[in-house]
């Protein structure tokens, strides 16, 4: 089975310092170290995807950083539980279909035991409710060791993504956990959730070999 995942919480982080911790993270992975859950936040930012278009964003008072991941344009902020996983799929089956949708269900999952009802709709990748968006998926992989991962909205300023095209959608519409709920809710309690299931489901869809 191997050792158990280490989740690390590296707290309010900048997207660039972050990324060089997953780099960091991936090389050690490669090298026969442990998988790891980062959880966090960042200080505002807007992120395009490899193959996105920098034109999705609308606003230029924001930071825009072009990454090595999936998906187009998202915003990161305050208030939004960042998870990254660093992980090794070659042994988990070597299916980056399967993971995606590995991590939709968790984010389903999670949204369930927060008594809000998402949902994934066909060809988009991501969670939604009936009220818009509330989770954003973009993963890179190298050399079969996953980076980047997904983006919860706990209680973030949803204007923020009103000045891009979230994912590339024009006027898509974009909710939280609070908004769905109707009351504050904090990313620690959502990130101690997060925390306590995601290896045993991940173990469950994608067992190590």
């Amino acid at each position: 089975m191997g050792a158990a995942m280490i989740c690390h919480d590296a707290g309010m982080i900048g997207y660039r310092e972050a990324l060089l911790m997953q780099e960091r993270l991936v090389e050690e992975l490669r090298q026969g170290g442990e998988e790891v859950l980062l959880l966090l936040e960042h200080p505002p930012v807007y992120t395009i995807g490899a193959g996105g278009d920098a034109a999705n964003v609308l606003d230029d008072t924001i930071e825009a950083v072009r990454v090595n991941r999936g998906g187009d344009v998202t915003y990161h902020g305050p208030g939004q539980l960042v998870c990254y996983p660093i992980l090794d799929l070659a042994r988990r089956g070597r299916d980056l279909h399967r993971y995606l949708r590995f991590l939709e269900l968790f984010l389903l999952r999670t949204c369930t035991a927060l008594d809000v009802a998402g949902f994934t709709v066909a060809g988009k990748t991501g969670v939604w409710t009936a009220h818009g968006k509330i989770a954003s998926i973009g993963v890179g992989v190298r050399r079969w060791v996953s980076m980047h991962g997904f983006a919860l909205n706990v209680s973030p300023d949803i204007s923020a993504f009103q000045r891009i095209n979230p994912c590339g959608m024009p006027q898509c519409r974009v909710t939280s956990l609070s908004l769905e709920r109707r009351e504050e809710l904090s990313v620690p309690d959502v990130k101690e959730l997060v925390e306590s299931r995601f290896e045993e489901l991940l173990d469950l869809h994608l067992p190590r070999s």
